[in-house]
């Protein structure tokens, strides 16, 4: 069982669940345990988003690495996807997110990434949860003298970032008549606050920044890829080509076509490994995604020659599957998108950038091009339970008995998807269908069974 980390790091709220005191534990036994197989003195990246209490986090993460023996370079605030790039660049021997992604602004967590630039795997944060509980963590793996390490500060690092998106689509936005083509971008408040302008500006994409001002309380507030509805209105208002959405972290994506309609990363995926597979680089014409995509997704797939690969929801167990099978392309709904020809893990602005040369290379809209796929409509509903019983659904019979009514009766245009909560005492019910209203009272009648018979 799980003591700290969750399915992306650990997240928790600041200063009272996520204290300094835990924050130092989770950095010294992430050093330890990160760097141990390395024969030099190990250097740890920390970039951080735009949250009040990111530079308490940030402080006490540092002096847990400090404390251990190894080296800091702290980022400031810089997208994900950033911190993931330049470990690799800079050949680190790990890094660090302080971010709490998509959450309001009391919430701030940790995640690690290995010196690859991914997100590291579930064994190796099980080896910090066990260090961080273990007396050896005071007592064995304390630097002294002059082998306790050393911080600098090198926020300029991300103009390098900003040179990865340069090197990559320069030529090719030079080459597109985008005269009249307008995006309107939301930075959530968040950390494509202190990037996203310096990349448009530089490939030479006209667009208006929305949401650009963080205070450190303002991250995610009533905007971003979670709130699109002051996003959905300015495009139309100012008639936008295009909206773009990120979250507070700066690795999903989602867009707003040039009629409001919301463009998420189902959507995305379907555009964009269309675009791949023309031009011959989509690799084994396979697109990942996890069990919560939509069904609309998988009838794409099949509907154009693709191949279709389902993870566990996480966008780690996404990437474990491209790289375990040499694939190039994959997502989750939410718009955390991995294009692991350019970096290994979801990045906002990178999807933003390859939908938008879709678009200018075609000559055609978002929602031209959001045809491509049908979205059923989906229900997603929880179900109250104990805590001690959110297994047993699978071993019910009753439940099984209506589950299985029910997929028969969709027979291939709809599909009953259940899955326990990591984090909390719920049992949620997913249904996709046709019929909006239909599925919404069979997973609230399936979610009422289950809070029944699990109580």
């Amino acid at each position: 069982m799980r003591r700290y980390f969750g399915t992306d790091g650990i997240r928790r709220i600041a200063n009272t669940e996520l204290t300094p005191k835990l924050v130092y534990r989770v950095a010294k036994a992430g050093a330890c345990a990160l760097a141990k197989h390395t024969d030099h003195v190990p250097t740890i990246l920390i970039g951080r988003d735009t949250r009040i209490s990111g530079t308490l986090i940030e402080s006490a993460m540092t002096a847990g690495f400090l404390s251990y023996g190894a080296n800091v370079i702290s980022l400031g605030v810089i997208p994900t996807p950033g911190v993931a790039y330049l470990t690799k660049k800079l050949k680190a021997d790990a890094s660090v997110v302080i971010s709490a992604s998509h959450n309001t602004y009391e919430f701030n967590g940790v995640k690690y990434f290995s010196n690859k630039g991914m997100k590291i795997p579930d064994e190796i944060e099980e080896e910090i949860e066990d260090l961080m509980d273990s007396e050896k963590l005071d007592d064995d793996f304390t630097a002294i003298n002059d082998k306790i390490g050393v911080a600098e500060v090198r926020t300029d690092l991300l103009d390098e970032y900003v040179y990865f998106f340069r090197k990559n689509f320069e030529e090719d936005f030079e080459n597109y008549n985008n005269d009249n083509f307008v995006v309107a971008i939301d930075t959530a408040n968040g950390a494509t606050s202190v990037v996203a302008d310096k990349v448009f500006t530089v490939l030479g994409i006209k667009h208006y920044i929305m949401n650009n001002t963080p205070s450190g309380i303002n991250i995610n507030e009533n905007c971003g890829s979670t709130h699109l509805d002051m996003l959905k209105k300015y495009v139309i208002e100012n008639k936008c080509n295009l909206g773009i959405a990120y979250d507070g972290d700066g690795d999903r994506c989602l867009a707003i076509d040039e009629k409001g309609n919301e463009v998420d990363g189902d959507k995305l995926l379907a555009i964009i490994s269309n675009y791949m597979k023309e031009k011959g680089t989509l690799k084994n014409d396979t697109v990942v995604a996890t069990v919560m995509s939509n069904l609309g997704l998988k009838k794409y797939t099949q509907e154009n020659g693709l191949n279709f690969v389902q993870t566990k929801v996480g966008d780690r167990y996404v990437l474990e599957e491209m790289l375990k099978n040499g694939y190039n392309l994959g997502g989750e709904q939410s718009g955390h998108i991995i294009f692991l020809d350019y970096n290994p893990t979801g990045d906002g602005i990178l999807t933003s950038l390859m939908l938008i040369k879709v678009m200018l290379e075609k000559q055609k809209s978002a929602s031209e091009l959001s045809k491509i796929i049908n979205i059923y409509p989906q229900v997603l509903v929880n179900a109250k339970v104990s805590s001690d019983k959110k297994e047993e659904y699978k071993t019910d019979s009753k439940i099984q008995e209506e589950i299985s009514k029910l997929e028969e009766e969709f027979s291939g245009n709809g599909r009953v998807l259940i899955r326990p909560s990591g984090t909390e005492p719920l049992v949620r019910v997913m249904i996709e269908g046709e019929n909006q209203e239909y599925i919404k009272e069979k997973a609230e009648n399936l979610a009422k069974l289950i809070e029944q018979k699990l109580k």
